[in-house]
């Protein structure tokens, strides 16, 4: 195998983990606009913001499901289970991002 196709799995958990830091960096009162957001864009910024975190949840989860069956399934290489282990991975990040942003209350103070 080459070089870059050994490196290049890695990336999706390192992006599904920026996608899960960057959605819940942004609390629920500044999506809805009750909380005041100094800067240039505002609501419209942390918006924004929590798109492009969900944006690397998905694709790090799709480019692991890539690595899964275009690499494990399709071509049949035995044993399968790191390819398992990619995809688990990733979507037990994407899981945790969703949990975390939409599972708990916040606390006004």
């Amino acid at each position: 195998k080459q070089w870059y196709q050994r490196r290049v799995r890695g990336t999706c958990g390192v992006f599904g983990t920026l996608g899960l830091m960057m959605v819940n960096a942004v609390s629920n009162s500044q999506l809805r606009g009750d909380a005041y957001v100094p800067g240039a864009l505002g609501t419209a910024g942390t918006r924004i913001w929590m798109v492009i975190g969900f944006l690397c949840s998905f694709g790090a989860l799709i480019g692991a499901s890539f690595i899964l069956f275009g690499e494990y399934v399709y071509q049949k290489k035995h044993p399968s289970y790191p390819g398992t282990g990619f995809f688990m991975q990733n979507l037990l990040i994407f899981m945790a991002t969703i949990i975390f942003k939409f599972g708990r209350a916040e606390d006004a103070y």
